[in-house]
């Protein structure tokens, strides 16, 4: 039997993207489940895969996507823990479970992690196989496109706040790109905590839509005095934690609105990862910074837990079939995003 998936292949010019409708439909593995892929999230790391620009080199064709809501549709001979017709969402950080972060529950920090759909074959197709130990059950109030939205931007956002950067009660909270997917829910946990929340946004759309999430106070981070409204808005204290994922485009500005004793947590750069750091303000300011890298498995049954009962909401800006999967990318590149972008394989063109 076949199905449909959109491929990369290593063509003249670089990598591309091609919608294929005679793939083969992966079979599990012993230890594996077959899943009906009903959401996918389109990531950023989705948009390097297709440039060539990852870290390790994929193999061609490949399937990408790290973000899997579905349905569980076969079992490997050795599961015994699932069914078919139970709903769940992929956990994409695979890891070994025998190293010592994993044993000590810093499963993110694994000596021979992979994350699911990079090096691997993913959710941009209507099937896909996942390890079993991976899988978690979706609460039943969360749909498969909100389980998916959270699959990554949710354990990450929390692994940043509280794991990383200690999130206290009454602190302020300086939440970088707060319509990225990764933002909107850094929003509401930061909310969540108790803390003051700051956002920059890209233009007066996002700015106000920032705010109806809820946060406290927004600036727009096209224009280039945004940290000088923020210190102002701090009474020129600035913010006690920065929640910044961009990199080179904000990063000094995120040093800039940082407070004495301030923390600064980062997990990604997709604007440039070669930054500059003043020593001199680093150090009589006592600043931290912070790297922070996905989130544990502890951190997605909390954030999944937080979504079951409705104190995460997911914020999704749209979903797209399979077949237009190139356009979401597309969309995403251009950053005209508020939430997250899904696919959802199963559905066919409309």
């Amino acid at each position: 039997m076949t199905m449909r998936a959109a491929r990369i292949w290593d063509a003249d010019g670089g990598p591309k993207l091609a919608i294929d409708v005679d793939v083969a439909i992966p079979s599990p593995g012993p230890d594996e489940v077959l899943i009906k892929v009903r959401a996918c999230g389109v990531n950023q790391v989705d948009l390097l895969t297709v440039a060539g620009l990852t870290p390790r080199p994929v193999e061609f064709p490949h399937i990408s996507g790290t973000e899997v809501a579905g349905e569980v549709v076969a079992l490997g001979s050795e599961v015994t823990d699932w069914k078919p017709g139970d709903r769940v969402v992929v956990d994409p950080v695979l890891t070994c479970g025998r190293c010592e972060y994993c044993i000590t529950g810093r499963n993110n920090l694994c000596l021979y992690g992979e994350i699911f759909g990079v090096l691997t074959q993913g959710g941009y197709a209507e099937y896909t196989t996942a390890p079993a130990r991976q899988l978690l059950r979706i609460p039943e109030n969360l749909s498969y496109a909100g389980a998916a939205s959270l699959a990554v931007t949710g354990p990450t956002a929390w692994h940043m706040l509280h794991r990383r950067a200690g999130l206290r009660a009454g602190e302020t909270v300086l939440v970088i790109a707060a319509g990225a997917g990764i933002g909107v829910v850094a929003v509401q946990i930061a909310k969540l905590a108790g803390a003051r929340v700051i956002a920059t946004a890209g233009g007066p759309e996002k700015v106000q839509k920032a705010r109806d999430l809820g946060a406290d106070f927004v600036v727009d981070h096209n224009e280039p005095d945004w940290p000088a409204k923020v210190r102002e808005y701090t009474d020129r204290r600035g913010v006690d934690v920065v929640f910044e994922h961009v990199g080179k485009a904000t990063w000094e500005g995120s040093v800039a609105s940082m407070a004495r004793n301030g923390r600064l947590v980062t997990s990604g750069g997709h604007a440039g990862f070669d930054v500059n750091i003043n020593l001199w303000h680093l150090f009589i300011k006592e600043l931290t910074v912070i790297g922070s890298y996905a989130g544990t498995r502890q951190d997605f049954l909390d954030i999944m837990g937080l979504a079951g009962r409705g104190l995460i909401s997911p914020v999704i800006h749209a979903t797209f079939p399979l077949e237009r999967a190139a356009e979401a990318q597309a969309l995403l590149r251009d950053r005209g995003v508020f939430g997250k972008l899904l696919l959802e394989p199963a559905e066919a063109i409309k």
